[in-house]
């Protein structure tokens, strides 16, 4: 099975933050609509969002994973985790440097946001097909620190837990000189639209019918509480 699926944050589609991202990325995960991108001075935005534009945006609870079951069983159990998760508020998101790669970032910790992000990495790992050497290979355990490793090795995935942070990406990594003209035009594009108030009401799933093939908004699980 080629079939990846992921539990991520997604804005709603009300929200104005949607759009903005989708028009910076130049798709939208959810409806597959594309849209011309903002232009940039002498560099290429589709290049420097393809990674990104690929993967939806989206900030990510639990990573994409080969199920060991199937759609219907992570579907019925994500569902269960978002009816007992209450909804929350989520600070104001701000444009950040994240070690050299541009993404929207909390102004303020939000422990239900940690919370929630830990919650979705337990409950559903019943359902994630355990990841080959090869593909442990391809993360190259040796850059990351022990506990990174420790999670990779049990989760599949280095950044969980207290390694986790949440980030919606918008850019790859950036040279200085491309952050300099990079960094201004997301910031135009997606600042008003982060900063306003927003409330964590639903679980979106994302899928990937096979690698190298662009993630899709599935389904939104709207949380109870």
């Amino acid at each position: 099975m080629t079939a990846r699926v992921a539990l991520y944050w997604a804005p709603e589609l009300a929200d104005p933050l949607h759009e903005a991202a989708s028009r910076w990325l130049g798709r939208d995960a959810e409806t597959g609509e594309s849209f011309p991108q903002p232009a940039l001075p002498g560099l290429d935005i589709a290049e420097i969002t393809a990674d990104a534009r690929s993967y939806g945006f989206h900030a990510t609870l639990k990573p994409p994973f080969h199920m060991a079951t199937s759609y219907e069983a992570v579907r019925e159990d994500a569902a269960k985790l978002a009816a007992r998760t209450a909804p929350f508020a989520l600070p104001p998101l701000k444009v950040t440097d994240l070690r050299g790669f541009l993404a929207l970032t909390e102004s303020e910790p939000c422990p239900a946001l940690q919370a929630f992000a830990d919650d979705c990495v337990e409950a559903l790992d019943a359902h994630r097909r355990p990841p080959t050497e090869a593909e442990i290979a391809r993360r190259n355990p040796a850059r990351m620190n022990e506990r990174q490793r420790e999670f990779l090795l049990r989760w599949g995935y280095p950044y969980v837990f207290e390694e986790w942070f949440f980030h919606l990406t918008l850019s790859r990594r950036l040279t200085e000189e491309e952050k300099a003209i990079v960094q201004p035009a997301a910031e135009a594009a997606v600042t008003e639209a982060g900063a306003c108030p927003r409330v964590v009401r639903e679980l979106c799933l994302f899928t990937q019918p096979e690698r190298g093939a662009p993630f899709v908004l599935a389904e939104r699980l709207p949380l109870g509480g």
